[in-house]
């Protein structure tokens, strides 16, 4: 199958791989609405924990680090 033949079937194929993805979208199981309010309200929180989490630990190392740098300047 040369370059040509290839660039000729792009429409079927695309055809085919709309279809396909149409029947697979039936299939899906969306969530509730509340599952997906709660889902967002976990993430939500998890993002601002650990964001925390990380401004504390970088303020604490960072300032470790300022210190022992001048300790050890001279």
């Amino acid at each position: 199958m040369g370059a040509i033949d290839t660039v000729r079937s792009w429409p079927r194929r695309i055809g085919e791989f709309l279809k396909e993805t149409r029947l697979e979208m039936r299939r899906v199981t969306w969530p509730e609405q509340q599952q997906v309010r709660a889902t967002t309200v976990v993430v939500i929180v998890t993002v601002f924990f650990f964001g925390f989490y990380l401004l504390l630990a970088d303020t604490v190392f960072g300032n470790l680090i300022d210190l022992l740098f001048s300790r050890f300047r001279g």
